[in-house]
């Protein structure tokens, strides 16, 4: 049977990044897929391959609830001339607005993916506070019945859901990530001997993922009279309350704390010029797929001790977890990682076999696609 099949996300960069696989696998499969999304320069290399990319009137960080139900009933109207079978969509705020109208609109089969819990659910922000009941009480409406799914990446978050009754857990699915091509990320660099550690850090600009304490870390590593290079790629996040502003940035690559190398498009040949990756983030993460990517590599893991984290980084094995929000401690993880080469090396052995056994994304597509089978 031929089903027709809407994947929906914030940015058509999502989608040509972390979900283009899936959607290859589902045309693969027979279906007619449906690529929806905001306006952005991805959406023109997803219709040169092939796909329909529909542009959405969405405003991702709007609050105007005329604007929201307006673009909500845009999304309905949608799913019913296309006559769609399946609605599959990203992030908390799209998986929510997509939930509700694929309900509305003949209780269509719909798939929630969350990865991460992200700024509303974690930040102490007092706008994200005031509206974490609003969103948990709609992503309970929006996320009941028989025919929905909601896709969590990490057990912790299945837990917290699962606590909170926010939804049945016997539609929770656990998918770890957004699947990883690990075939593309497959080297990196081998420290010469005497040659500086260059560390990574590959993230959205914001203070949740840890950018503060990455500069601080490195200025305490300076100070000790060590040349570590510590690498930021990434650019900001207009509009994101917790963006960090890029005159910060600046001051910090002025200070000669970090190099900002901005928006990078080959990761792999990145992760193929450093010798060990860093995330030491507060942000509710599903599962980092930089981690993923920096493990395929074969590189050694700095990480905090967190969430989805932890589901990639194993403490002393093949990298280091650190608490939250701790400059020290992440100045000693990449201070034992400077000073242990082979340590280093032993670790990524590990990361590599670690990314292609659980995070691969023939494994993740398989797993989506069965909970396809399950609502169809």
């Amino acid at each position: 049977m031929v089903v027709k099949i809407i994947l929906f996300a914030n940015t058509d960069w999502y989608l040509y990044n972390f979900r283009l696989a899936l959607a290859i696998a589902v045309r693969k499969a027979g279906h007619e897929v449906i690529l929806v999304s905001p306006h952005g320069p991805y959406g023109v290399k997803l219709e040169s391959l092939g796909f329909r990319w529909i542009v959405a009137p969405m405003e991702r960080r709007s609050l105007n609830p005329f604007r929201e139900l307006a673009f909500i009933n845009w999304l309905y109207k949608l799913i019913r001339t296309e006559d769609v079978d399946l609605v599959h969509s990203f992030t908390i705020k799209s998986a929510i607005y997509g939930a509700i109208a694929a309900r509305f609109a003949g209780d269509r089969a719909r798939v929630s993916a969350v990865a991460g819990l992200g700024y509303v659910f974690t930040s102490r922000d007092r706008r994200a506070r005031l509206l974490r009941p609003l969103v948990r009480a709609i992503m309970r409406f929006s996320m009941d019945g028989k025919k929905a799914r909601l896709i969590l990446q990490n057990p912790h978050d299945v837990a917290l859901f699962k606590a909170a009754a926010i939804f049945d857990s016997s539609r929770i699915r656990l998918i770890r990530g957004s699947g990883v091509d690990c075939s593309k990320f497959s080297q990196c660099a081998i420290r010469a001997p005497g040659e500086p550690l260059r560390v990574l850090l590959a993230a959205r600009l914001l203070w949740d993922k840890g950018l503060a304490e990455y500069a601080k870390a490195s200025r305490i590593l300076k100070a000790q009279g060590r040349s570590v290079r510590f690498l930021l790629a990434g650019n900001p996040d207009l509009g994101n309350p917790d963006a960090v502003p890029e005159s910060t940035v600046m001051s910090w690559v002025n200070e000669g704390l970090i190099e900002w190398l901005g928006h990078v498009d080959d990761m792999p040949s990145l992760f193929a010029s450093v010798h060990a990756m860093a995330l030491p983030t507060a942000y509710g993460e599903g599962v980092p797929r930089s981690l993923i990517e920096a493990a395929a590599c074969g590189l050694a893991l700095v990480a905090t001790d967190a969430p989805g984290c932890r589901e990639i980084v194993i403490n002393e094995v093949n990298g280091f977890l650190v608490p939250l929000r701790s400059s020290e401690a992440l100045a000693e993880a990449i201070a034992r990682i400077d000073d242990n080469p082979e340590l280093a090396a032993k670790m990524g052995e590990v990361s590599k076999t670690k990314a292609i056994l659980e995070f691969d994304e023939n494994i993740v597509i398989k797993q989506t696609l069965a909970v396809y089978e399950e609502l169809l």
